[in-house]
C-alpha cells in the first residue's frame, strides 16, 4: 500500500510539472520571436554608384510586362543602377530560383513583382537575412509571412480593390444595373487577381440586378482568356457582360465573342483593367467599354524610393500609384498613355 501511495504522488507531481514546462517553453518561444522582430531591422542600402540591382520579372508574354521591364531598363542609367534582370516565364519556382541566384550574387537591392502572394513571401525573408533590402512592385506578398516596413522596404503599386470598384461602377451604369456577368480572373493566388475580384464582387453584391454567372481564371493571358471565354459562352449563352482582370484577357474574350457570332460592345458589354494600347484601340473601335489603368511604369518610382531610403528617409509601407480611367468619352485624347 505504501508503494502504491508513493507511485500516485510521483505521478501527480509529473502531471503538475508538464503543463508548467509547456507554458515556459511557449513563453520562451514567444519571447524569442518577439525579440527577433524587435532587433532585426531592415537592411541598409548603400548610396554608392553604380548600385547593383536585381529585377526578377514574372514573365514577358504580354504588353504590360514588357512595358514594366522597359521602365526599369530606361531608368537604370539615370538612377546609377547596374541592373541584373531575369524572367521567370510564368513559374513561381523559377522566380524564387532567380531571386536566390541574385542573393548569391550579393546584389545591393532586390526589386520584383511577386508572381503569387504565398510562394514568393519566404524569399523576401531570405533576402532580408542576407542583408539585402527589397522593394516589391505591382504585386504584394502574404503579409502574415513577410510584412512591409519590417521585412521589406515597401510595396509600390495600385489599389487593386479600388480598380475592381471602378470597373464595377462603370458596368452598373452601362447596363442600367442589370447584367449577367462572366468574370475572367487573373493568375490564381496573385494579389492583383485576388483584390480585383474582391473589389468588383463587392459592388456587384450591392446591385440585385447584377449577377456573376461564371468566374474562371484566364491567367492574365490573351489566348487563355479566349479559350476560357469560348467555353463559358457555350455554357452561358445568356451572358450580357464580361469583366476581365486585364486587357489581354478582354481582347481574347472579344475574339471569342466575335467567333460566336455576337457583337462585343453591343450584345455583350466588356470592362477591364490595364490601359494597354490594344485596350485603348478596342475602346475606340466600340468593342471594349472601359479600362481602368494599372500603370506598369515602376522604374522611376522604384529609383526615387531607393534613393530616399538610402538617405535614411522614412518610407511608407505602401507607395500608392494613381491610375487613370478610359472609356469612349476620353479615349482619343488618351492614346499617348497606352503601351
Amino acid at each position: 500500500m505504501a508503494s502504491h501511495n508513493t507511485q500516485s504522488r510521483e505521478l501527480a507531481r509529473k502531471q503538475q510539472i508538464r503543463p508548467l514546462a509547456g507554458s515556459l517553453l511557449a513563453l520562451a518561444i514567444g519571447f524569442g520571436f518577439a525579440t527577433a522582430h524587435a532587433d532585426d531591422a531592415l537592411p541598409k542600402l548603400s548610396t554608392k554608384t553604380p548600385l547593383k540591382v536585381g529585377f526578377a520579372q514574372t514573365e514577358s508574354n504580354n504588353p504590360w510586362r514588357l512595358a514594366e521591364t522597359k521602365s526599369f531598363k530606361d531608368v537604370a542609367a539615370k538612377c546609377g543602377w547596374q541592373v541584373v534582370m531575369t524572367d521567370a516565364n510564368g513559374s513561381n519556382s523559377k522566380q524564387v530560383s532567380d531571386i536566390q541566384g541574385m542573393i548569391a550574387q550579393h546584389v545591393d537591392l532586390l526589386v520584383f513583382p511577386p508572381r503569387e502572394e504565398k510562394p514568393l513571401a519566404p524569399i523576401v525573408l531570405q533576402a532580408k537575412k542576407a542583408g539585402i533590402p527589397v522593394i516589391l512592385v505591382d504585386r504584394d506578398v502574404d503579409q502574415s509571412v513577410a510584412k512591409a516596413g519590417r521585412d521589406y522596404i515597401t510595396f509600390i503599386g495600385s489599389d487593386f480593390i479600388d480598380q475592381g470598384h471602378r470597373a464595377a461602377d462603370w458596368l452598373v451604369k452601362a447596363t442600367g444595373g442589370k447584367a449577367k456577368i462572366i468574370e475572367l480572373e487573373g493568375t490564381t493566388g496573385a494579389s492583383a487577381a485576388n483584390d480585383r475580384k474582391k473589389g468588383f464582387d463587392e459592388i456587384v453584391a450591392k446591385n440585385p440586378g447584377m449577377t456573376i454567372i461564371a468566374s474562371q481564371s484566364g491567367d492574365f493571358a490573351r489566348d487563355k482568356g479566349r479559350q476560357v471565354m469560348e467555353t463559358l459562352l457555350q455554357a452561358h449563352p445568356d451572358v450580357t457582360a464580361v469583366y476581365a482582370h486585364n486587357d489581354e484577357m478582354a481582347l481574347g474574350a472579344i475574339a471569342a465573342i466575335k467567333a460566336a457570332g455576337k457583337q462585343p460592345g453591343k450584345d455583350i458589354q466588356i470592362v477591364t483593367i490595364d490601359g494597354t494600347k490594344g485596350g485603348l484601340d478596342a475602346i475606340a473601335a466600340g468593342e471594349l467599354g472601359a479600362s481602368v489603368q494599372s500603370s506598369p511604369f515602376f522604374g522611376p518610382l522604384a529609383c526615387d524610393v531607393a534613393q530616399r531610403y538610402a538617405k535614411g528617409e522614412k518610407i511608407p509601407t505602401w507607395v500608392k500609384v494613381s491610375d487613370r480611367f478610359y472609356d469612349k468619352s476620353n479615349v482619343q485624347q488618351s492614346m499617348q498613355y497606352g503601351y
